[in-house]
């Protein structure tokens, strides 16, 4: 199948440590002739690295091939030059792309045959063609062009427009993906421009989007169902931003010394903030995307923020709670939570990445929400670390104020090192995501939360695990009414029912 690859431009993506070897994916376009894909493995054998992952899918994109390899530095860097010299990096083909037209022609015998020439002149090649007659004098020919430099277009579509009204079909946005070829790259373009993502991360989005693809494709679910909720999720995180920025913003009264205040965002965690008595804790803290938005809003609910050691406790490490994690002096978590944070910030997979139908996701997410790495000197890891047998067990107490919560650890159901916290004498809970009120979120956050559980197959590490933790939960909870406060949607009024 690589024999349909053509010949054009190649990139590296990043790269990172496992001990003395190096991950690195290539992201290559190959000659177009049998033997291809065998020149490039032989490329990689000599020099004794390991091809772990290979995608092409002639469907999706009928020139870009991922190549994915394990191997030592210098050895890498020598297959490097190797793939430059026989061309599979070469950059001859960076000014290139795909256009999309429409010619608007005479319905007579041969009327296409000076657009074809046009075509040929220029020495475009023709990718994608469709044309049907509609019982009118003319007929629509919509051709895919593949054009080696675009700076000639201008002058082409000058000469055309003289032999017949000609449109150009905005790729990104046609209803129907009218040509496959360098897909990835408009596609990947179109996901920066939205969210207005600084080039540099272009390559570790490409490798990403393509691996999201290869693993979903895998578990039966379409590459273009892939490819429109990674757009779709974009464009809602674009479009929460800013003057459009509307959490929803509650305030709870437990006792006369003692407000909680709950921030729910369209996109991300719920971010909460207890006072009692004087003293501050923030729980969750939502995406790095709407930090400057999340910041203005916390400095007016709180205006004295900053002004003194700033707490905040996090359930668990997911990307879409911990965003503002540097915002803050202090950082309290499970010793799991800050094992996972500790191997991001020594650049390796965290427990969330760990888990192969997760990993493209999770990467993804990291860089359309800006997400940076935590600052380990911040980092306050609390209670034991046992080995947990239980759905959830209690691992400590946490106190703050007048209200004193029971800190639970959840087995990894969800995400490993998640916990959660319940106060008995107040009736209140933070339970994270192992419980949240998915009855009464708003419109755009429905739609956001319907994102994740498709491109990760499930939100959760094991979904019958946390069935059980959440279960589990809600049994530790006594007779009277509850307020929970859950990762996501409003407080939660919950009152176990007595058993006759």
């Amino acid at each position: 199948m690589f024999c349909d690859l053509l010949a054009g431009s190649g990139s590296i993506g990043d790269y990172y440590n496992k001990g003395s070897i190096m991950k690195k994916t290539y992201v290559t376009k190959m000659p177009n002739h049998i033997g291809a894909f065998l020149k490039a493995s032989k490329c990689f054998s000599e020099l004794g690295i390991n091809i772990t992952r290979v995608s092409y899918n002639k469907a999706v994109d009928s020139h870009t091939l991922f190549i994915e390899v394990d191997g030592e530095k210098t050895r890498l860097d020598q297959a490097n030059k190797k793939l430059e010299e026989i061309g599979y990096l070469s950059n001859a083909e960076e000014n290139s792309k795909i256009v999309l037209l429409s010619f608007y022609l005479k319905d007579v015998p041969g009327s296409v045959t000076n657009v074809l020439e046009l075509i040929s002149k220029f020495n475009f090649n023709i990718s994608y063609i469709s044309s049907q007659e509609n019982g009118s004098e003319y007929q629509q020919f919509k051709m895919g062009l593949y054009i080696n430099d675009v700076n000639s277009l201008t002058e082409f579509l000058t000469q055309a427009e003289k032999l017949c009204e000609v449109k150009v079909i905005d790729y990104n946005n046609t209803e129907k993906v009218y040509d496959n070829s360098i897909f990835y790259n408009s596609y990947v373009d179109g996901l920066i421009k939205t969210l207005t993502l600084p080039l540099d991360k272009k390559e570790k989005l490409l490798v990403n989007v393509n691996l999201a693809m290869q693993t979903l494709d895998e578990q039966g679910l379409s590459p273009y169902i892939t490819f429109d909720s990674i757009s779709k999720f974009a464009e809602l995180l674009a479009e929460c931003k800013g003057d459009n920025f509307h959490p929803r913003v509650t305030e709870h009264y437990i006792t006369e010394t003692t407000k909680i205040i709950l921030i729910e965002p369209d996109c991300g965690s719920n971010t909460t903030i207890i006072e009692s008595k004087g003293e501050r804790l923030f729980v969750d803290s939502g995406y790095a995307c709407y930090k400057k938005e999340m910041l203005e809003l916390i400095k007016t609910l709180v205006p004295d923020f900053k002004k003194q050691k700033e707490k905040l406790l996090i359930t668990h490490v997911d990307v879409d709670h911990v965003g503002l994690i540097n915002e803050f002096d202090e950082i309290i978590l499970s010793q799991r939570s800050a094992e996972s944070l500790f191997l991001e910030a020594n650049k390796l997979p965290g427990f969330r990445e760990k888990n192969h139908l997760h990993l493209p996701y999770v990467n993804i997410c990291k860089i359309l929400t800006e997400y940076e790495v935590t600052d380990k000197k911040k980092l306050c890891p609390m209670w034991k670390k046992s080995s947990l047998t239980a759905p959830i067990e209690q691992i400590g107490f946490y106190n703050i104020g007048e209200l004193n919560f029971e800190v639970y650890e959840g087995k990894g159901g969800h995400l490993s090192g998640e916990i959660l916290l319940i106060d008995y004498e107040n009736k209140i809970a933070f339970s994270g995501d192992i419980f949240i009120n998915l009855s009464e979120l708003t419109k755009k956050q429905a739609e956001y939360n319907k994102y994740a559980p498709i491109l990760m197959t499930s939100v959760d590490t094991d979904s019958k695990l946390c069935s059980k933790e959440r279960a589990t939960f809600l049994q530790r909870l006594g007779i009277g009414e509850w307020n929970i406060f859950g990762g996501h949607g409003q407080m939660k009024v919950y009152a176990p029912q007595v058993k006759k």
